[in-house]
């Protein structure tokens, strides 16, 4: 009998919440320093994790967690594209 593929969970920096990694949107501080999004999370450099919701986006924004998780500042532009990509979703 085959084993049910493991599935990577990871947290969401608003809510706090645990979602499948598929699920959420990854903000990337690559090995350069620059910061995107990682839409397909198989970039390499240091992420965090964002729900496709609007309310969590405000919350991280807010208490600055994504900042805090990747340890640098996050330009307003990545905020935007993150607001246009979870408007998108929703």
């Amino acid at each position: 009998m085959a084993e049910a593929k493991k599935v990577p969970v990871r947290r969401c920096v608003g809510c706090g919440e645990h979602f499948p990694k598929n699920t959420l949107i990854r903000v990337l501080r690559t090995p350069s320093g620059e910061i995107v999004l990682d839409l397909h999370g198989k970039a390499s450099g240091r992420g965090a994790y964002v729900c496709k919701s609007a309310l969590c986006l405000r919350r991280a924004r807010k208490s600055g967690r994504i900042s805090a998780s990747l340890e640098c500042p996050i330009p307003e532009e990545v905020y935007d594209r993150l607001e246009s990509e979870i408007a998108e979703n929703e």
